[in-house]
């Protein structure tokens, strides 16, 4: 499944499993499923944890390979005679990360497990349309292009339906006026994006809520929409420790001039972050890999030089959020620790 940020794909993913598990259980057969996203699990060892943890919740977060898990995972399938399904969320930042070594694992339980002992199936979701890319040709061969589906982003009439059901599911009759729903629909439809305009609907409701006022007016839409940002850029960046929210800090600043910096103007840049902030730099290998993370994370875009560069490089950009504004977040969070 892929498409923007707010078009349902996880939501339609979960909603499948619940209703597939309920099929399921009328004619006697066991299902059940979990989702792991896995820009918070990063790594093949972390979301096998995950998984293995759905079924034993003290199972030991250090002391067994990956190839250990994979077989713990593939007994409790057969324990319980258990078609499981994982839905990997943002696959994009495994594939990126580790590659799709245990996609395809996944896809040999499938192929080599009795379907009466236990088996396994995966939904990944990814906002880009190429996340298959990353794989090689053997993880790729296990699945079906005719089985990707396109989430489109939504339409100024559809947001308004949903913006709409919220407003009855989860406000007080009389306090929200059919301009406002039309207004939030108006400016979320800019991004097609379902969750922006529901929180646009919550972050209205709370600041009418602080004034004490039983409607909400147009003027609390309007500063929702400072405080909220069409993204989900806010929770990636809650998941950085501090190296490196200090190596990405480094690149928004070296990249408020320019649609591109080199690997070496980044460094340059986080030296002199470092020192602001009393912090000792890491290696070139070390920052190397945190500016990976950062790609995994979809915080930073990188990808080698072309013509015009001396010499192969890699170039950083920022995909999504403003420099200065990525900056201010950033200089806020490290001031608070």
């Amino acid at each position: 499944l892929y498409g923007p940020v707010g078009t349902g794909k996880t939501h339609t993913a979960k909603r499948f499993c619940l209703d597939f598990k309920k099929y399921a259980s009328e004619s006697d057969r066991a299902v059940d499923w979990d989702v792991v996203n896995c820009r918070q699990r990063m790594g093949d060892d972390a979301v096998l944890l995950r998984l293995i943890q759905h079924f034993d919740a003290h199972f030991p977060e250090r002391g067994f390979s990956i190839a250990e898990k994979m077989e713990t995972l593939r007994r409790h399938l057969e324990k319980h005679r258990l078609h499981f399904i994982v839905i990997l969320d943002e696959v994009d930042a495994l594939l990126k990360k580790s590659g799709a070594d245990l996609i395809y694992s996944f896809a040999r339980i499938a192929e080599e497990t009795v379907a009466s002992k236990g088996n396994i199936s995966m939904i990944l979701i990814s906002q880009r349309p190429n996340a298959l890319e990353y794989m090689d040709r053997a993880a790729l061969s296990t699945f079906r292009r005719s089985n990707v589906v396109e989430f489109p982003k939504y339409d100024r009439g559809e947001l308004r339906d949903i913006v709409s059901g919220r407003v009855q599911l989860g406000m007080h009759p009389g306090t929200v006026d059919e301009d406002l729903v039309d207004l939030i629909a108006d400016i979320a439809s800019e991004f097609g994006d379902a969750r922006y305009a529901i929180e646009l609907l919550e972050k209205a409701g709370m600041l009418a809520d602080e004034e004490n006022l039983e409607e909400v007016a147009p003027e609390h839409v309007r500063g929702a929409k400072a405080h909220v940002h069409p993204t989900d850029v806010q929770e990636r960046l809650g998941l950085l420790d501090v190296p490196k929210k200090l190596v990405l800090l480094a690149i928004a600043r070296k990249s408020r001039k320019k649609a591109y910096i080199t690997m070496g103007d980044a460094e340059e840049s986080y030296a002199v972050v470092c020192e602001e902030y009393d912090e000792k730099p890491r290696a070139h290998t070390q920052f190397w890999k945190y500016v990976r993370d950062l790609d995994a994370l979809g915080l930073v875009d990188t990808k080698l030089s072309g013509e015009g560069v001396v010499g192969k490089t890699t170039l950083i950009s920022l995909p999504e959020i403003p420099a200065k504004v990525l900056s201010d977040n950033l200089e806020r969070s490290l001031k608070s620790r």
